[in-house]
């Protein structure tokens, strides 16, 4: 159904009221940022011009989404499928402030790879969705390590959980924030990955990262009162 409405809403022109529609929506989910008080460490990390890439579940991108905002001056990159779907994220993150760089793990992943670490030689912050665009849910992929590697730009995970949320039956279990929820937002510790590595190191870091990232997420799940998500 979710498709089906995507393509129509491509075809007919009616992306300005998509993202009026999602614009009013989400505006109806309250943001909680857990650690990010007075002069929060993140922008002032930003402020003082150094670079980011945030890494994010695939799963939560809507939270994602609310949360931008925030980062609306610095203009993030984020890597977007070339799929026919894609045509619609893609259109709705320009309108959310970030700028789309067009391929996948599946589609012009080198070539969107190559884009992103070049990106980020001109720009502070870059979005990298850890197992889309088609999964599995909850491994981290090479790409984010590779980008991380190639660009000496740390990872930056982000932890989003919500209190009320409907699962979509979707590859990855989409989370939809219910009217008047509380998305929680959490920065963990940077990670940085070293410019030369082999093989078996390169694979370290990875599994590391995607211990980690689950074991902080599913955390803060059940704070909320969530289980098995990821």
């Amino acid at each position: 159904m979710i498709k089906k409405l995507s393509l129509f809403a491509i075809k007919y022109g009616l992306m300005f009221v998509v993202y009026c529609l999602v614009r009013l929506y989400m505006a109806l989910v309250r943001i909680k940022v857990v650690n990010e008080k007075g002069d929060a460490p993140i922008f002032k990390y930003l402020q003082s011009g150094q670079k980011m890439i945030v890494a994010i579940w695939h799963q939560r991108i809507l939270f994602a989404m609310r949360y931008s905002g925030r980062f609306r001056k610095y203009k993030p990159s984020a890597m977007i499928s070339q799929s026919r779907d894609g045509e619609l994220v893609a259109d709705i993150f320009k309108r959310f402030n970030f700028r789309p760089v067009r391929g996948s793990s599946s589609r012009g992943g080198k070539q969107a790879l190559a884009a992103m670490v070049t990106d980020l030689e001109h720009n502070q912050v870059a979005v990298h969705v850890l197992d889309g665009p088609r999964g599995p849910a909850g491994l981290v992929k090479a790409g984010l390590i590779v980008m991380a590697q190639l660009s000496g730009v740390p990872i930056f995970p982000v932890y989003l959980s919500v209190d009320r949320a409907w699962v979509l039956n979707s590859w990855d279990q989409t989370l939809i924030p219910k009217p008047f929820s509380r998305v929680s937002v959490r920065w963990g510790d940077p990670i940085h990955v070293p410019a030369c590595l082999n093989d078996e190191d390169f694979e370290t870091i990875r599994k590391q990262t995607e211990d980690q990232m689950k074991n902080n997420q599913i955390r803060d799940d059940q704070e909320q009162g969530w289980e098995g998500l990821l």
